[in-house]
């Protein structure tokens, strides 16, 4: 079955009135503060939760790479996708939790240093949430959504808590080593590139670079490499095909930093999985042109909405998850 064959399943689901908010009707929300216990200092979030619901189904929401907080922004992106996509849903009946990552803005003492960071200390935070909220008397089933690298993340984490269900967005299926080789492929000169590739291949060895070269120090910064060779371990295909849950996997067409292809790959390693692909959307969930300098203003206005469509369907699939 082809990409646009199971869209066309989809919305056509979504079309017979699965659970569809009326217009008009949505339900107002309430913000709190919340908190993760942790060593050296506990993790800080935001649950976002829609007034005059029963037992809400609550998301998880997982940022993605980098210095990114609770709302999806970080130094050099202020789109607030994260706290967009909370909003929406709440109006949609469903309840959130979106947090800083470990080491960032309102839990920046959670890691006393870059290098002590591993991939696997975000996964466990992750899991960490839904163990928190499990037998809170207010939620009913809980999904993890994991946004590119929060993807990955929310796998791992999926099977380590484990949640009800997962929804992955812009998530790849290849280890990150060669999405990031076509990343810089794009930018890079021939000569930098090879350089870029020889330090990737040492850090996919297990083995850190002092030497990498200075152009790509925000990139390869010897603090941050033994993060990235605990992150380089795992793949999307191997880890989302462990899941025993339902799945949705969402990709958009103008996507620059992830193919869509990577969705086809996570596709294929879980056969069971639903996969939505939406037209003009892009890597921060907002409908863009396709080209690289045609969207960046996408990436830090905060005003741009996401596109239309994607909060419905990711609601309509939470809202159909058991607990």
């Amino acid at each position: 079955m082809t990409r646009a064959q199971m869209l066309v399943l989809w919305v056509t689901a979504y079309a017979v009135g699965l659970e569809s908010p009326a217009v008009g009707q949505l339900p107002a929300w309430t913000s709190e503060l919340a908190s993760l216990d942790s060593k050296p200092a506990s993790i800080a979030g935001t649950l976002v939760i829609p007034n005059g619901v029963a037992k809400a189904p609550l998301a998880i929401i997982i940022a993605g790479s980098g210095p990114t907080d609770r709302d999806g922004n970080g130094p050099m992106l202020r789109s607030n996708n994260l706290k967009q996509l909370a909003e929406a849903l709440a109006e949609r009946g469903v309840a959130s939790l979106r947090y800083d990552k470990r080491g960032i803005a309102g839990s920046v003492g959670a890691a006393t240093s870059e290098a002590e960071l591993r991939f696997d200390m975000y996964a466990d935070d992750a899991a960490g949430w839904v163990k928190k909220y499990r037998a809170d008397p207010r939620f009913g089933a809980i999904v993890i959504i994991g946004h590119s690298e929060g993807s990955l993340l929310g796998m791992l984490a999926t099977q380590r808590a484990p949640a009800d269900g997962f929804v992955s967005v812009a998530g790849t299926g290849r280890r990150a080593n060669r999405v990031l080789h076509d990343q810089l492929a794009a930018q890079l000169p021939p000569p930098l590139l090879a350089q870029a590739d020889s330090v990737l291949d040492a850090l996919v060895a297990g083995k850190t670079v002092d030497n990498s070269p200075p152009t790509l120090a925000a990139l390869f910064r010897l603090s941050v490499q033994p993060y990235i060779i605990s992150w380089f371990k795992y793949a999307g295909s191997v880890e989302i095909a462990r899941l025993r849950v339902p799945t949705l996997i969402v990709q958009g067409t103008s996507d620059i930093q992830v193919a869509p292809a990577e969705a086809d790959s996570l596709k294929l390693a879980l056969p069971s999985a639903l996969l939505l692909v939406i037209a003009g959307m892009n890597h921060v969930m907002k409908s863009t042109p396709a080209g690289r300098a045609e969207q960046m203003f996408a990436y830090s206005d905060p005003t741009v909405p996401l596109t239309a469509g994607l909060a419905d369907s990711v609601a309509v699939f939470v809202k159909r998850v058991r607990k």
